[in-house]
């Protein structure tokens, strides 16, 4: 955990101790526009800044490459992210492209991705999404300011929580879980459990428990790994552009139902310390996961991919491709239960839904 984290209303003004005389941001239209990135620059207090803000969903290595072409040319000793996990992820492995070992302050400003803290970039490339694992993607330092995440839209609210959500889980139950990372994986659940549905309501005091607790989830899942759902999420996003909490939502309570038989017990006592409760594991994991389908109903989310807009016959085509691509995905392999093809094609066809 070599990760500064530093969090509170106002914390963005840290960044003026940093001492960065010539600092580089990444961020996207929308904050360029808004004014925010430039009093992000501004409290740098540096000689030079230079802005990228090109940022789009779904970062491609094209992107990444324009962006790392110009963060050579500035000669920057400092570059901040400014966004949500597609200005992170981006930024992230510019750095790591730039090569000389450059410091990467991450300001997220969405509760959801934890990759401020993570060892993960996630670039597309030919509609398939390329998790890179590196420790030298972790940022140097996180700053959690609650200021950036009064006006987050009610949608937004649901998809980066529902994220928090599928990676404090699948970091609990990972076949490389810990007692530290498990740790933190069950109170990232339990704190964003209670939050989230708070934060979607409107309560701005939910806002800061919720962002640390996507962060705890990040420094969770980077130590113990994820699994099939994220597998699943990168496959399924990368051919359908679906986002992707939206489609960690729609996958993670069938997940849940082909890892019981490997995964029960941890299942059953993640759902206990967040008080969903069960007198035993097969009903703990029963309500676990229906307390997550009522929790997706009440955040105003899609039950399967055709209330998300994928097509069933379209899911039906691209099967084939989506099992190979998911079951490549590093994230597979930390999933409790070895899947295979059959398991994924299942799966797929649980969440297509009938059109």
């Amino acid at each position: 955990m070599d990760t500064k984290i530093l969090a509170g209303a106002g914390a963005v003004a840290a960044l003026s101790g940093f001492g960065a005389k010539r600092v580089f941001v990444v961020t996207d239209p929308y904050f360029m526009k808004n004014g925010v990135a430039a009093r992000v620059g501004a409290a740098c207090r540096a000689e030079a800044v230079e802005y990228f803000a090109d940022v789009k969903p779904d970062p491609t290595v094209e992107l990444a490459a324009a962006g790392t072409a110009k963060l050579k040319a500035f000669g920057a000793d400092l570059v901040v992210a400014l966004g949500g996990g597609s200005a992170m992820d981006c930024a992230k492995a510019m750095v790591y492209f730039e090569g000389t070992g450059l410091r990467l302050v991450a300001i997220p400003t969405t509760s959801g991705s934890g990759s401020e803290v993570t060892d993960f970039a996630i670039l597309t490339h030919g509609e398939v999404k390329h998790p890179l694992v590196d420790e030298k993607l972790r940022p140097w330092a996180a700053i959690l300011d609650s200021d950036l995440l009064m006006e987050l839209p009610k949608g937004l609210i649901a998809d980066t929580g529902f994220d928090v959500l599928a990676h404090a889980l699948e970091a609990f139950v990972a076949r490389d879980t810990g007692y530290f990372s498990g740790a933190m994986a069950k109170e990232a659940f339990c704190a964003a459990w209670e939050t989230l549905p708070r934060s979607y309501r409107g309560d701005s005091g939910a806002r800061l428990p919720m962002h640390q607790a996507a962060t705890m989830a990040g420094l969770a899942f980077t130590h113990a790994g994820l699994g099939l759902c994220h597998a699943l999420a990168h496959a399924l996003g990368g051919q359908f552009h679906v986002p992707h909490g939206r489609l960690n939502a729609i996958l993670l309570p069938s997940v849940i139902s082909f890892n019981a038989p490997a995964a029960g017990a941890k299942y059953a006592a993640l759902a206990r310390a967040a008080g969903i409760g069960g007198s035993v594991d097969t009903i703990a994991v029963r309500n676990l996961r229906g307390s997550l389908c009522r929790l997706r109903r009440e955040l105003g989310l899609p039950e399967t991919l055709a209330q998300a807009g994928v097509a069933p016959a379209d899911v039906k085509m691209a099967a084939g491709d989506i099992a190979r691509a998911a079951l490549g995905d590093p994230c597979c392999a930390s999933n409790p239960r070895t899947a295979d093809e059959g398991a994924v094609r299942a799966i797929l066809t649980e969440v297509s839904g009938n059109g």
